[in-house]
């Protein structure tokens, strides 16, 4: 009942704006006609008049319906309305105004230049009447007890913000100013708030608004400036909340429950990564593409991403069935895994993996499916030679077999001159790689890149758990540093990558300067409010102090991208791997080992 209701309302407020339209267009004429012949109604050839005004509303209300404008296509009052009504009233006053006068005669040429303009004031301002109207109703539902935020920025995402909470009948935040870096902008309104000082004046207008909650509104805000403006607020005991970077929000759509409290992972990595990812889309669109691994942080994240790059089919393999559903239930919104696109596997079958190929077809493969723990797999060697080597293989195998266009493999910067068996294992992959671009000539690359923020059983969320039970938080070493980058950026690179690479290639993320873990274990530590000690344990078999993103020797070439570059990888033979020991994979290309 509810939304008949709406939907009777919404027809009715359509329909009046089109008769108003078609009005408009009347009285608009009949008026400067009047003002033409001085009010004088006896000269005025009311016919021709007459006329000229009712052709002009008929074509109104026919290129209304046709273009679907008084269905609802645009917001009334709108930017895009207003431009389309425009184009609408300037062709109609060119067609008829041109029969009537070259045509027909007898209508005065000032009516058909000073008419159309006169008419889109009038049909401004019924707009204007509902767009009005329709901002008091929303502002009289909004809670009286909204926080009251100051927001950082005045540019695009401060106008995002804005109409976000100006549509939201719940909108928990009510802007009382601005304030923006850009001096320029001082005093711009934007709704009913103003640009009240620049970012060196925060704390002043703060106290002046007596807000306790900054919200930043710069999507693409430097690191810099989110470690500068968060030590601000902070310090004054404020809160500080953000919009997302673009890089997360691919995909999803945005609204005022994308504001949220700054975290740590915001203040670390690399800076916002600017990839228009459908421009390069063309390698994925109508494309079956299968991911391995796509329960996990890495492949989740590139589902979710590949999903909205069209593909005809997006096939998501992995032996986590709880891992599926989550995956399907973020992409889909149900998780009832009975669709054939889900598949359960282990890319240590062989056979399964076959049967996988067989029935879906593949052109585009990422494999992002590894054993990944770099302490444990010291522990358990074969398991990362069953995974990360063989099963990295069958996955190569059954992609040549069926003739898949586009291999993407998933490294790691521990494959950089590896000491470790996570780095050897993964070493092995991209070797692995290679040789099958050799051997099919086809674009088989693979993508390295260091730390992802917030990956299942990542640092920061050891850390988190760590200062929830009261500490210690435990560092291996006090000068011990690694690359981070968030698991969107990462991700939108890989995409990338993949439509850049060449065969054989290992393409290297820029993943910005590496950053001190002790660095992380206290910021994080401030920003709880505990007092929680800290534990030097040492460096742990097959650990660096520092990682690289190249091996010594590797010379590394640009690419199109400027946040990615190439080196190459001399290929393994898959023959000198059959028939070997599981720990003997670990001599290979050692002093003395099995090249």
């Amino acid at each position: 009942m509810l939304r008949t209701s709406v939907g009777l309302k919404r027809t009715v407020i359509l329909s009046a704006i089109a008769l108003w339209d078609a009005a408009a267009w009347i009285v608009a004429t009949f008026l400067l006609a009047l003002a033409r012949f001085e009010f004088d109604g006896m000269r005025v050839p009311w016919p021709t008049v007459a006329g000229y005004a009712i052709s002009c509303a008929v074509l109104q209300l026919v290129s209304g319906a046709m273009t679907r404008v008084y269905r609802g296509r645009h917001i009334a009052g709108s930017y895009r309305e207003a431009v389309h009504v425009g184009i609408t009233v300037a062709v109609i006053a060119v067609v008829v105004g041109g029969v009537w006068i070259f045509a027909f005669g007898g209508i005065p040429r000032s009516l058909a230049v000073t008419v159309p303009p006169t008419t889109l004031m009038l049909m401004s301002l019924i707009r204007i009447v509902v767009r009005t109207g329709h901002s008091m109703r929303i502002r009289a539902k909004q809670p009286k007890d909204a926080e009251r935020v100051l927001v950082y920025g005045a540019g695009h995402g401060a106008r995002i913000l804005h109409r976000m909470l100006a549509e939201d009948v719940h909108a928990p935040y009510e802007i009382v100013g601005f304030v923006d870096d850009d001096e320029g902008k001082l005093h711009q309104q934007i709704g009913r708030a103003r640009v009240l000082g620049t970012g060196a004046d925060l704390l002043r207008v703060v106290g002046r608004t007596g807000v306790h909650t900054v919200i930043l509104a710069i999507p693409s805000a430097p690191q810099a400036v989110l470690r500068s403006v968060s030590k601000q607020v902070e310090d004054a005991g404020l809160t500080l909340l953000i919009l997302p970077k673009l890089a997360d929000i691919v995909g999803r759509t945005v609204g005022v429950t994308s504001v949220r409290r700054l975290r740590t992972e915001d203040l670390l990595g690399r800076g916002q990564v600017t990839t228009d990812l459908r421009s390069i889309a063309s390698y994925l669109n109508g494309r079956v593409v299968l991911v391995t691994g796509a329960g996990g942080s890495i492949g989740s994240e590139l589902c979710r991403q590949l999903a909205q790059l069209g593909p005809s089919s997006l096939v998501m393999l992995d032996r986590d069935e709880s891992a599926l559903h989550a995956v399907q239930l973020s992409i889909y919104g149900k998780g009832l895994l009975d669709t054939r696109d889900i598949v359960l596997c282990d890319i240590r079958d062989q056979d399964a993996l076959e049967r996988a190929f067989f029935e879906h077809r593949p052109e585009v493969v990422f494999h992002a499916a590894a054993l990944k723990h770099l302490p444990m797999l010291e522990s358990y060697p074969t398991e990362a030679w069953k995974t990360n080597v063989l099963g990295t293989l069958n996955v190569l195998e059954a992609s040549a077999r069926h003739n898949v266009a586009r291999f993407v493999n998933i490294s790691t910067d521990k494959a950089a001159d590896p000491i470790s068996v996570l780095g050897k294992s993964k070493r092995l992959a991209e070797e692995l790689t290679s040789s099958f671009a050799a051997r099919t000539g086809m674009n088989y690359v693979s993508v390295r890149f260091g730390n992802v923020l917030g990956s299942r059983g990542s640092v920061l969320h050891t850390f988190y758990r760590q200062i929830e039970d009261g500490g210690p938080v435990t560092v291996v070493h006090p000068d011990i540093t690694r690359y981070f980058m968030t698991i969107p950026e990462a991700c939108q690179l890989t995409i990338q990558a993949g439509a850049i690479g060449e065969p054989g290639d290992v393409l290297v993320l820029d993943m910005g300067e590496p950053i001190r873990i002790l660095d992380v274990a206290q910021q994080i530590i401030r920003r709880s409010g505990r007092q929680v000690d800290i534990v030097f344990t040492g460096l742990r078999p097959g650990e660096k102090l520092h990682e690289s993103l190249f091996m010594d020797g590797e010379q590394p070439s640009s690419t199109q991208h400027p946040l990615i570059s190439r080196v190459a990888v001399p290929p393994r033979d898959p023959d000198s791997l059959r028939g070997l020991s599981p720990d003997a994979f670990l001599l290979l290309g050692q002093p003395g080992g099995t090249s």
